[in-house]
């Protein structure tokens, strides 16, 4: 009996420390402020595209699914088009002016949000609010590796992604409550209220803190545009990021099945409503929150290969047994798929900071967001088409068509990790840089 008690207790402690572990990076000041204020960011983002789903049922109630996958769409072509350029913008300013500067842009056009009487003008402003994004977004992910000791980034990162893995899921639920006490409308200017708050907390941050060893160079266009290429070539170079970028491809594909025809499976398929719609997307989102808390602390591989391969393999089986399962069986496979999602996508903010050279990671990390969100409006179409073609069907098409892609990325790709020298971009200097001006 007291060894079985023993052996609990054990146990009990090993599950806490790895449950505990990923908040030890909040000791740090200048990261506890900025994943405060990406809090606050990511649940205005709620109440935005809340918001935004309901305009669009006011604008055209028989048309809402094609104004709001237009949005969908400005809002990824933003990202491409533009993230590929924040590294220039992270050269020319300061850090920390970027993520004012942007955050004061979404503010602005967030307020006109209200006012919003015509589809077209929807449209401007969700491409002019992802537009800032596509310059926010990396230069906060590219800012993480120099404010915390190498041996906590992996978790920072962890911790940020789990944060946005879980508003995602109960961010709408918040802003459905508001809706129903101050209006639709009204969602925005709370939207407003929370990126301000956003905005008061990075101002608070030190700007010493934030830039660290970084310093702000003047260049020319050519040498600007030679920054974007070099952040390309460097992301698709390194043969460890390559393979991350083929997992999250094969992620994205099985992924946007779950997002685009899950609707379908469930109140067209099983003939449930939207209740069970929601329960099941939460199962899915909290799958790939649990896994992005803990992920940092439970693979240290240096190239997360493990995590990478059994998270495309994951999301691909999952999806594939969809058309054939029951809802409580959906449930199980939908967790999952969130699971394999973070598995296939998570290792590639980290491995970028572990594997380029400090100055080069802003670019590398606005390629790597445009270059991901590229395999998303890629994805999109294809799981549109095989629900529309083979709606009995389409999540087992589209998972052996990731199963496919997974096999071919780990042949294609998977074999030169044995080759040492891919290993080395710079990560001794690196190492002691990061270390410099840590408190």
């Amino acid at each position: 009996m007291n060894i079985h008690l023993q052996n609990y207790t054990f146990f009990t402690k090993i599950v806490l420390k790895k449950i505990i572990h990923p908040f030890r990076t909040l000791r740090n000041k200048t990261f506890s402020k900025l994943f405060a204020s990406q809090i606050a960011s990511l649940l205005g983002d709620s109440f935005i595209w809340l918001g935004l789903a309901l305009i669009s049922y006011e604008l055209n109630p028989t048309q809402t699914s094609s104004i709001l996958a237009f949005a969908l769409t400005m809002r990824v072509l933003a990202y491409i088009m533009l993230s590929p350029f924040s590294g220039i913008v992270s050269d020319h300013f300061k850090r920390k002016n970027i993520l004012l500067l942007t955050q004061l842009i979404r503010m602005l056009v967030v307020g006109l949000m209200p006012f919003i009487s015509a589809e077209w003008q929807l449209y401007v402003l969700v491409f002019l609010l992802n537009a800032a994004a596509a310059f926010y977004t990396p230069t906060y992910r590219a800012i993480i590796p120099l404010i915390v000791e190498r041996s906590e980034y992996r978790e920072a990162n962890g911790l940020s992604m789990a944060v946005f893995q879980l508003l995602s899921v109960f961010g709408p639920a918040i802003a459905g409550i508001f809706t129903m006490w101050i209006g639709v409308r009204q969602l925005f200017l709370v939207s407003v209220a929370m990126l301000f708050l956003s905005y008061i907390i990075i101002h608070s941050i030190p700007m010493d803190s934030i830039q660290n060893i970084i310093s702000v160079r003047k260049t020319n266009l050519k040498s600007s545009l030679n920054s974007v290429t070099k952040g390309i070539h460097l992301l698709f170079g390194n043969k460890i990021l390559r393979f991350s970028l083929s997992m999250e491809f094969v992620a994205a594909i099985a992924g946007a099945l779950v997002l685009v025809n899950t609707v379908a499976l469930v109140k067209t398929s099983m003939q449930l409503d939207d209740s069970h719609y929601g329960l099941i997307m939460a199962f899915f989102g909290l799958g790939g929150a649990i896994t992005a808390f803990l992920l940092g602390s439970l693979d240290k591989s240096k190239t997360r290969s493990v995590s990478l391969i059994s998270g495309a393999l994951l999301i691909s089986i999952s999806v594939s047994f969809a058309n054939y399962a029951s809802f409580n069986q959906l449930i199980i496979l939908w967790i999952f798929a969130g699971i394999g999602q973070t598995l296939a996508d998570l290792p590639s903010e980290t491995l970028i900071g572990e594997n380029i050279d400090v100055k080069d990671q802003a670019n590398v990390y606005g390629s790597h967001f445009a270059f991901s969100h590229l395999w998303w409006f890629i994805a999109y179409p294809i799981a549109g088409f095989l629900g529309k073609a083979f709606p009995d069907s389409s999540f087992l098409y589209g998972g052996i068509m990731s199963l496919f892609l997974t096999v071919t990325a780990i042949l294609v790709f998977k074999k030169p990790f044995r080759n040492k020298r891919d290993y080395k971009n710079s990560e001794g200097a690196l190492s002691s840089i990061i270390r410099k001006g840590k408190k």
